[in-house]
């Protein structure tokens, strides 16, 4: 009884669960519905820490809701499709199939030996046909409703995993995944109409209240609302002309040059006949593509020996082709006034173009204004603008507006940063795009009948690309519409159109016909509380609420937005050891001296570095399943909601875990200790008087009881585990054979087991049956406060003479007002301050101020 033997109590209890199929959830309309979900993972084969605390914060709501009565969901599956699957499967020759298999049963048991609240009956894996042929049906549905279509575009490439990435895969010009500078190509790509929803995802926003600003920021930033002006430019010597849209069309008379995407149509039909402006475009198409990387690398341009006509002054400027202007955002063009944006300020500098000020500070005048090395981007009014001068800018802003309205050379136009999402990957393993090509009937839907369209088993990976492209069967099929050879599309659903709609798929797991029906998608969605990482803000939830609107247009769901709550985890982190050669090591493979470190294997010194979200690439991990065999599950889980607040990084220390695993010991000594003798009778009656020390820890645990509930609602899990330990603490002060000792000590022991049961469930199972409970804790109600004995019995009141204090002293709360009169008259201040006159009368507020007149 020593040592919580967590090898054997752990698997036993959650057999108990199995056996009782405890967290198995069934619709049930008399009964309050709460959806419970965390990101689902990829499954590499091994879980790591950050899937350890994001689902042991989960699974904190999902038991602390069950016991407060609501019918709980809360489902796993499986993010399957993906290219480290492929590379593997290049790797280490075995199918894409196989591996993430034989990933998924290895980390179900993983998971599963965490304790988790889950009910596995519901589980998905997004690359089983039974999944996906779901989500083929769903794209048939969308290209019917105009919200899926096919165009030729300006793609992100990644060079080393051969796929085209959405905007949002391109962090700081680079690979999501690989790391790898994007380049741009041009190809026929699927496109989702995202932008059909951009303003209600704007809008909307404001309404999901209990997501993080954060979060609901960085999607602001992303969808990019922008109100402005369409300017069309007449280009000398050309019949067409270009249109620009531009947020400042108050700036028009600071024009010095008109800058091209390297894209554009009029910069793509210069290059075929300059091949100095080809080499220029090549090079741009090379370079990254997101806007940081656009931001930090030079401005320059090319002459493109065109001449763009001002809309008002009819003069002349020059045309660039410039490495600065995205051909995805806005129209491809831009006007440029360098006194007041810096970018177009640095490309004017470098190529000795006019700096005119046409915004001046409040007080300054054309005279005396100018612009040198830093734009002026601050308010002011008007000034070098013929017509506009002296007007504030947003007046400026209409002014223009209307004279180009009125001039028919523009009007005013609101834009989005927001782009449809290209779900087009050039891979084999992802769910093939149900569509066939042929030469006589274009892009022909797959029939309903023929779905799903299924991967073929026997992919060959000794070509570079995608290998359904060079399948020598499966893709060769006829037309379905004139009978005729056609192609299947090669491409395969980008991996976020899986996760789009999984939270939909768990409502209805097992239903054959279509991904869920309406009636158990109408109980359980939405989301009541999504917890995940914050990377996904732009990525994964932007999508997933796109998703709900498009399936809602198309008759699948009646909700707008997927998730009602969002709760974003920290990381975990670790300190970094590297070898004096510059080589990481693991944690594993040092050992700490004081202040420093030396390698196992030799006594060498290490270098240790600064704490960093844990990382294969710096070897600064702890594999938890180590852990968990060490310690066992519920420390691991103890110590993961307790070290900090879960919305704020966690640093992983030995020291840590070894705190949480004295802690389980001490209380599971505690119990065990007194369960069987001096604790007396399970669930005993309240005797009819208690001792004051008895008293006491009622008061502190019905305390506890009101304060860890309130915590758990607010997510303040580290808080509620501290007030658990005070009380416990409190309880072991507690000693003493008498009657009323016995019974507060026992009432307390069961408080903690109950309250501690959603964070560590395999021990306080343990404890509740060790303190006589004859039902698991899993089907037990969670505690509630007696309102009576939060209060409480005794309080502070200040002590005023003639309205200054004197003193302070301890009431019995609602004292006689006699009771308090005599107090506050016995005070030593109050005597002295009296000096011996009779006071002229005494107010009493009841359980706050004692007034003293003379």
């Amino acid at each position: 009884m020593s040592r919580y033997d967590f090898r054997s109590i752990e698997p036993r209890w959650r057999q108990v669960w199995d056996d009782l199929n405890a967290f198995a959830a069934h619709e049930d309309p008399k009964r309050e519905k709460y959806y419970v979900l965390e990101m689902f993972p990829y499954p590499s084969g091994r879980i790591h820490m950050g899937h350890v605390r994001n689902y042991a914060l989960g699974d904190v709501v999902a038991r602390f809701k069950a016991a407060r009565g609501y019918n709980v969901l809360h489902p796993m599956g499986w993010d399957a499709f993906g290219l480290p699957a492929e590379n593997a499967a290049i790797e280490n020759k075995v199918p894409p199939a196989d591996w993430t298999r034989q990933n998924i049963a290895a980390m179900r048991e993983q998971l599963k030996g965490l304790g988790l609240s889950i009910d596995w009956s519901r589980e998905v894996s997004t690359c089983e046909p039974d999944y996906y042929r779901h989500e083929q049906k769903m794209f048939l549905d969308f290209l019917k409703a105009g919200l899926a279509y096919r165009r030729e575009a300006w793609v992100n490439w990644d060079p080393v995993d051969h796929t085209v990435l959405a905007n949002e895969q391109v962090i700081d010009g680079k690979g999501w995944r690989t790391g790898a500078p994007v380049e741009k190509r041009q190809l026929s790509q699927w496109f989702l109409k995202i932008t059909h929803y951009a303003d209600d995802l704007l809008t909307a926003l404001d309404r999901l209240e209990r997501w993080p600003d954060k979060v609901r920021l960085m999607q602001r930033n992303w969808i990019g609302k922008s109100s402005g002006a369409r300017i069309r430019f007449d280009i000398a010597g050309r019949e067409e002309g270009v249109e620009v849209f531009t947020t400042r069309p108050d700036t028009i008379f600071g024009m010095s040059f008109l800058a091209l995407s390297p894209n554009h149509p009029i910069a793509e039909e210069l290059a075929a006949d300059n091949p100095e402006l080809a080499a220029f475009v090549a090079e741009c198409n090379a370079m990254g593509t997101s806007e940081e990387t656009i931001e930090r690398a030079e401005k320059r341009g090319f002459a493109a020996g065109l001449e763009a006509v001002h809309p008002f002054t009819g003069a002349r400027l020059p045309v660039y082709v410039a490495n600065f202007v995205l051909m995805e955002y806005g129209t491809g063009a831009v006007f440029g006034c360098p006194a007041h944006d810096q970018r177009d300020l640095d490309f004017a500098r470098k190529y000795d173009l006019s700096v005119v000020p046409v915004v001046a500070p409040e007080g300054a005048t054309a005279s005396d204004f100018s612009v040198a090395n830093e734009a002026y981007v601050g308010p002011g009014r008007l000034i070098n603008s013929e017509f506009l001068d002296g007007l504030d800018v947003e007046t400026g802003k209409q002014t223009v507006i209307e004279r180009l309205e009125a001039d028919g050379r523009g009007q005013g136009t609101t834009t989005f940063r927001l782009r449809d999402w290209g779900v087009s990957r050039q891979r084999y393993w992802g769910c093939p795009i149900p569509v066939i090509h042929c030469d006589s009937c274009g892009a022909v839907p797959v029939p309903e009948s023929d779905l799903p369209v299924e991967l073929p088993e026997d992919p060959r990976f000794d070509k570079p690309g995608n290998p359904l492209d060079h399948h020598p069967t499966w893709k060769h099929v006829a037309c379905p519409k004139c009978g005729e050879p056609a192609e299947r599309e090669t491409d395969t659903f980008d991996t976020f159109f899986e996760s789009s709609w999984y939270f939909a798929r768990y409502c209805d797991p097992r239903n054959e016909k279509v991904g869920f029906s309406q009636d158990a998608a109408g109980y359980w969605l939405p989301v009541d509380q999504y917890i995940g990482g914050v990377e996904h803000a732009v990525l994964h939830l932007l999508y997933s609420r796109f998703f709900t609107r498009a399936l809602r247009d198309c008759g699948y769901l009646d909700i707008d937005e997927p998730f009602t709550g969002l709760f974003t985890q920290g990381m975990v982190c670790h300190e970094t050891f590297k070898t004096p050669d510059g080589k990481w090591l693991f944690p594993s493979e040092v050992t700490r001296t004081g202040e420093g470190a030396t390698r196992d294997s030799d006594g060498t010194p290490v270098t240790v570095g600064r704490s960093e979200k844990m990382s294969k690439s710096r070897k600064n991990v702890v594999d938890p399943v180590d852990i968990i065999e060490t310690y066992g599950a519920d420390t691991a889980r103890l110590f993961m909601l307790s070290d900090s607040p879960p919305d704020r990084d966690l640093e992983w220390t030995e020291s840590g875990v070894e705190g949480a695993w004295r802690y389980v010991n001490r209380i599971w000594r505690a119990v065990m200790d007194e369960a069987d003798g001096p604790l007396g009778v399970a669930r005993a009656p309240r005797p009819k008087t208690l001792s004051a020390p008895a008293e006491a820890l009622e008061r502190q645990t019905h305390k506890t009881i009101d304060g860890v509930t309130g915590d758990l609602e607010k997510f303040h899990f580290n808080r509620a585990i501290a007030r658990i330990r005070e009380l416990s603490n409190a309880i072991l002060d507690l000693s003493g054979a008498e009657e009323d000792f016995i019974w507060a000590r026992r009432f307390g022991w069961e408080t903690v087991a109950r309250l501690l049961n959603p964070m560590t469930p395999h021990l306080t199972e343990e404890l509740w049956r060790h303190l006589g409970g004859t039902e698991p804790l899993v089907g037990h109600h969670w505690p509630v406060a007696d309102p009576g004995l939060l209060v409480e019995d005794k309080v502070t009141v200040a002590i005023q003479v003639n309205g200054k204090l004197r003193a302070t002293i301890d009431l019995p709360r609602d004292a006689e007002k006699r009771v308090a009169e005599d107090a506050a008259l016995a005070e030593e201040n109050v005597r002295r301050a009296l000096d011996g006159k009779a006071p002229r009368k005494v107010i009493v507020v009841p359980n706050r101020i004692v007034n003293v007149v003379i």
